[in-house]
């Protein structure tokens, strides 16, 4: 089943179950979806899913933060329950071990020398981890092993 009729599904068994947070969060991740392919004029894939969930969860984290700065815990708690919600949909999680072995067959795949091949590696390993890990962890162990 796509990723996109499972969050169909998912808002439905919301509806249903009277679960006000849950379908708010699952909206505004639908709503999401249905605005890129709007903008872009594509059908949107899972992937493509992947990465919206990806970039929601890490705006509400960012969001948390603030929030938690402000001592504003109504309103952490609320973006903490829709990373909850999102962190659902999102592929298992990869270990330290798996994404150095990922960065190591990237780096022997690409035929990287230097950090000036970064960019080839994290092309390799982009599709490999979206919504798996951080990019940004991944960016500082690719830099460690070219440098």
């Amino acid at each position: 089943m796509s990723l996109r009729i499972e969050l169909q599904e998912q808002q439905k068994a919301a509806m249903r179950a009277r679960d006000k947070a849950r379908l708010g969060t699952l909206r505004m991740l639908l709503a999401a979806v249905k605005q890129k392919e709007i903008d872009e004029r594509v059908t949107v894939t899972d992937d493509d899913i992947l990465a919206i969930i990806v970039k929601m969860v890490k705006q509400r984290k960012d969001a948390a933060q603030q929030f938690t700065d402000a001592k504003r815990q109504d309103l952490v708690d609320i973006e903490l329950a829709e990373i909850v919600v999102l962190e659902e949909f999102l592929p298992t999680a990869l270990s330290q071990d798996e994404i150095v072995a990922l960065i190591a067959a990237a780096v022997e795949q690409s035929g990287a020398q230097g950090m000036q091949d970064m960019g080839k590696v994290m092309a390799v390993l982009k599709p490999q981890v979206q919504g798996r890990a951080d990019m940004g962890a991944i960016s500082s162990v690719v830099r460690q092993q070219l440098a």
